[in-house]
């Protein structure tokens, strides 16, 4: 039983620590890159505005030239995936 519950502890932790790992093709490895040339650079962004700029993008509420790729990056993310994904991304 320890096995099977660290295992899964294990495989959640990696699974959150990967959670940029889709964003980073276009961000950067730590988002230090204006996606495709034409987003803002994200680096250094509050947890508090990466979180409304995700729910923006999903709810189709914000976003610029990449407000279409974005909507569809968000889509599948719950607000606890936003959350989640907000903290990583604000200590970069």
């Amino acid at each position: 039983m320890k096995k099977i519950v660290l295992g899964t502890l294990v495989g959640a932790a990696a699974l959150m620590a990967a959670s940029f790992a889709p964003c980073a093709t276009c961000h950067g490895a730590t988002a230090e890159k204006a996606a495709l040339g034409k987003s803002q650079i994200i680096k250094g962004w509050s947890a508090d505005k990466i979180e409304a700029a995700l729910h923006g993008y999903k709810d189709g509420s914000y976003g610029g030239p990449m407000k279409g790729v974005m909507k569809g990056q968000v889509a599948r993310l719950s607000d606890a995936d936003i959350k989640d994904l907000a903290q990583q991304i604000s200590k970069f």
